[in-house]
């Protein structure tokens, strides 16, 4: 699949179709570019690579990125050094966003999903076993959290005898202080060490050879993910259901207010913009399966969910995207 041919220029990314429009100052009737946030998870790059074509090719405006943990990405938000937040999980920041709302620095404009889960994950056959692939039950009770300390020798720390390992959330995410907290309210750690995994890539690493060695593992990871939707996965109940570390939450579309007010035509599509963790669990399987990055993927899914994403924006804008892909 052919990929969007981008130069650089000293405000960022900017698309080679927009460069009529804008040449390096930007485009749009006002000579803007659309900053994005891009905290590292895969997910939120598929979404931003399917907004960033429409920007770029239906409205004619340059986009770019703006890299940074999840806090440090809000806070800029806020600030007014990124316009538009895709995937906002608000529960894992929920102070500094809430507050965000109540001081007039950003606006909520949809839900982008709110079908999502996220704690400690164990592989299915670790309690259920799996007779095709010769898997006895290992946990065959493990329901709970609080469960785990009763199976520690099933996930034992290679590293260290006479504890198991639970892998801990990505360093530098929101996520990582809500399972330490997690941890350590649940009285796992005289039976386990929670250890980090040190990147997204290092978890799903230790999944995926887990996974297919048929090995029991525990840890925390969320949906949508690729992996997730690949795997047959259990996720562990938590310990108190009414007042949970992890409650499924709805994940944003949010933006900064100062550029929410001033652009309405792009604001309108954001209003518009919603999908589920399904649909984005397929975009990121379809990104593994077929070794394609995330800007590949939008291109596949604007193709294959036509009937969606066209209800979103006006007939020309999306007469331009569809002239592109």
């Amino acid at each position: 699949m052919k990929k969007r041919n981008k130069l650089w220029c000293a405000g960022g990314l900017l698309s080679v179709a927009a460069l009529s429009l804008a040449a390096c100052g930007g485009a749009g009737e006002d000579g803007e570019t659309i900053v994005f946030a891009e905290p590292e998870w895969e997910s939120i790059w598929f979404h931003n690579s399917v907004a960033q074509i429409i920007a770029e090719e239906g409205y004619g405006y340059a986009t770019e990125t703006q890299t940074g943990s999840s806090p440090a990405t809000l806070q800029g938000l806020r600030d007014g050094d990124i316009d538009v937040y895709m995937e906002t999980w608000i529960e894992n920041f929920a102070e500094a966003y809430n507050e965000g709302l109540d001081e007039g620095d950003i606006v909520e404009l949809s839900t982008n999903f709110d079908d999502n889960d996220q704690g400690f994950y164990v592989p299915t056959y670790v309690i259920e076993g799996d007779e095709e692939e010769g898997i006895e039950p290992m946990a065959p009770d493990l329901q709970s959290i609080g469960d785990l300390e009763e199976y520690w020798e099933v996930f034992e720390d290679p590293d260290e005898d006479g504890v198991g390992r639970i892998y801990g959330a990505i360093p530098g995410w929101e996520a990582e202080t809500i399972v330490e907290d997690m941890f350590e309210e649940s009285g796992l750690g005289e039976t386990y060490n929670l250890f980090s995994p040190g990147s997204e890539a290092a978890l799903n690493t230790s999944l995926v050879t887990a996974y297919e060695d048929g090995e029991p593992w525990v840890g925390y990871n969320w949906e949508p993910t690729w992996i997730i939707g690949l795997y047959d996965m259990t996720l562990l109940d938590e310990e108190d259901p009414d007042d949970p570390f992890f409650p499924s939450q709805p994940v944003t579309v949010a933006a900064n207010a100062s550029f929410a007010e001033n652009d309405d035509e792009f604001i309108a599509f954001l209003e518009q913009y919603e999908t589920d963790s399904d649909l984005t669990g397929e975009a990121l399987h379809y990104m593994e399966e077929n070794d394609a990055d995330e800007q590949e993927a939008a291109e596949w899914f604007l193709a294959e969910y036509e009937d969606l994403w066209t209800e979103w924006v006006p007939e020309d804008v999306a007469e331009n995207v569809m002239e592109y892909l």
